[in-house]
């Protein structure tokens, strides 16, 4: 099952405007990751971002044993929502509707022209949820879907019930340790990653528990967009993503939220986006995501966080057992 999640993770990671060449020849995605298959039937919704139609992917999957409530996934930047599938069985085992989008501007959804915005990813979130009829719902939000679910729970709390982030981002302003970095710079780095040099990313940035045959197979399925005639467009709107983080910071925002919240971190998770352009002294002291958590919920009135230990950035797969009692108990709490 591991080898299945993670062969969809890896089909949307970063790649990186002079297309650099693939020495293996591959049977590429489309831009839409047209050839990869998710767990559950996706559906589509049309929605208008900035004047351009869009379409935004999502999976609706039931409880054969509905216990009449409805968590909400938010996936992470280098992730299509396919990752989710463990952590979908487990909810719909214990009851639960699941809703599980590609924001747009990844996976399955559309690929923008124009920027991508916290505030516009937040209201096609909620439009969503109204298009499924669905005014109460709880979230689990992973990575940059942990800063797009503090914006949600800004602004529509009296949607919500409980706020779930597993090893989010945005725990720290970044833009207080990494300089402005031209998007030209971040487009030529993106599209000349290797496929070994993103063995090594995944390795450093995620702290992976996984063999290195393992992770082969994945990486593999990762560059395969890159044989897509629309690659350009997606690697702008991928780095759009890099942007958004950097340019919207919500680390400012979290205290403020009153929701029943838990941070799950794991203990080896130090990603920070943006390290290798911050000055070499500023580094160390970026992606202490754990102790971070802990700082901002004890600032917050109804929050907690946990720490996972032997778990990377991928917390909810690297260790499962305990992320999922975790998930449960708090979401059946009041």
């Amino acid at each position: 099952m591991k080898r299945l999640l993670l062969t969809a993770l890896l089909a949307t990671l970063p790649l990186g405007t002079a297309y650099a060449a693939e020495p293996v020849a591959r049977e590429p995605y489309g831009i839409g990751l047209e050839g990869f298959a998710y767990p559950y039937p996706v559906s589509m919704l049309p929605l208008v971002n900035d004047g351009e139609q869009v379409r935004m992917a999502y999976m609706d999957v039931p409880s054969a044993k509905p216990n009449g409530r409805t968590v909400l996934l938010l996936h992470g930047r280098n992730f299509p929502s396919s990752y989710w599938a463990p952590v979908i069985g487990v909810l719909n085992d214990a009851g639960y509707r699941v809703v599980v989008p590609d924001q747009i501007g990844f996976g399955k959804s559309s690929k923008p022209a124009g920027d991508l915005h916290f505030d516009t990813l937040a209201r096609n979130t909620l439009a969503l949820m109204d298009h499924l009829g669905i005014a109460k719902f709880d979230i689990v939000a992973h990575s940059l879907g942990g800063m797009l679910s503090v914006r949600i729970a800004r602004a529509y709390s009296d949607r919500i019930d409980h706020l779930l982030l597993a090893a989010p981002i945005g725990l720290e302003d970044y833009r207080l340790y990494v300089p402005p970095t031209p998007t030209e710079k971040i487009l030529e780095t993106e599209d000349k990653l290797t496929a070994e040099g993103y063995r090594k990313q995944l390795e450093v940035n995620y702290s992976l528990k996984m063999q290195p045959d393992q992770v082969t197979p994945f990486i593999d399925a990762r560059f395969n967009i890159k044989g897509s005639s629309e690659y350009p467009r997606w690697l702008r709107a991928f780095v759009s993503s890099a942007l958004l983080i950097y340019r919207e910071p919500v680390v400012h925002e979290i205290p403020l939220i009153t929701l029943p919240t838990l941070f799950i971190m794991g203990a080896d998770d130090h990603n920070a986006p943006g390290k290798p352009n911050a000055p070499e002294a500023l580094r160390p002291k970026m992606g202490q995501n754990a102790d971070l958590a802990k700082t901002l919920a004890a600032k917050m009135p109804n929050a907690k966080a946990e720490v996972l230990p032997d778990a990377g950035h991928l917390v909810f797969l690297d260790a499962a057992p305990k992320f999922n009692e975790l998930m449960l108990a708090f979401l059946a709490g009041k």
